[in-house]
């Protein structure tokens, strides 16, 4: 994909920001470039966990981190076409189809911005920095004096043990905790944090912010389920890190 443009006129572009997050990138310093997007439709392969087993299905969490590894990469490589220092408000998406059995298709999209000074703020290894901040957060961001670097993601597809009859029936009417359920939801969620972080460490982040955990079963089955970490790595620019106290703003409309 490349920019548009006519003679004497400014580049023309396309992007998926609201009005509010378009101008507040612009007051951050940046140019809107294009709209990015990376796809990768991926077959995911088979496993079966044990029936009484709390347990990480690799194979699944592999292939899970493997496809959105695709999609990113190739909406970083659009936006590096487009020269950009960085994409924003990034989404990312899964999408199951009826005519492919076990095939998923993973999509990124984002704008692609630049710096108007012609300042560089790509990543160490030279690609464009990527971030699911809206355009005010990203604005936020800049005035108190740090940079996204990437976004940072981490994934664990698990295996909740099903409880034994004499279990069930010994908890029967009665308020108590399973302690296997909890167990399981506490180890899965803590593989996809720690990769997650393992992501922003070789990054050389100064820490994640927005982070988000998502749960989705898919179509495994009611006792497998997909823990997605997502955050974004920032480094700070300078030592001071205060912006200017809110106002109060009183709207003009009934």
């Amino acid at each position: 994909m490349q920019a548009a443009s006519q003679e004497g006129a400014a580049p023309f572009f396309t992007s998926d920001l609201s009005v509010n997050e378009f101008l507040m990138v612009e007051e951050a310093g940046f140019d809107p470039l294009g709209l990015v997007v990376g796809s990768s439709i991926y077959h995911i392969g088979y496993q079966i966990g044990n029936w009484g087993q709390n347990m990480e299905l690799a194979v699944l969490s592999q292939a899970m981190y493997a496809a959105r590894e695709l999609a990113m990469s190739r909406m970083e490589a659009e936006a590096d076409a487009f020269g950009a220092d960085g994409i924003v408000g990034v989404r990312l998406s899964v999408g199951f189809y009826e005519w492919g059995e076990n095939l998923a298709e993973f999509v990124a999209v984002g704008t692609a911005i630049k710096s108007k000074d012609g300042t560089s703020h790509k990543t160490p290894s030279g690609k464009p920095f990527t971030s699911d901040l809206s355009g005010q957060d990203f604005w936020t961001l800049l005035q108190a004096g740090y940079i996204p670097r990437g976004l940072v993601m981490g994934t664990c597809v698990y295996h909740v043990a099903h409880q034994g009859w004499r279990q069930t029936m010994r908890q029967f009417g009665q308020n108590t905790e399973v302690p296997q359920f909890t167990q399981a939801i506490y180890e899965a969620r803590e593989l996809a944090m720690d990769r997650m972080q393992y992501e922003a460490m070789q990054l050389q982040a100064d820490g994640i912010v927005g982070m988000q955990i998502v749960e989705k079963p898919y179509y495994w089955g009611s006792h497998v389920i997909e823990f997605f970490a997502i955050g974004n790595a920032v480094n700070a620019l300078r030592k001071d890190h205060q912006i200017a106290k809110p106002g109060l703003v009183m709207p003009l409309t009934g």
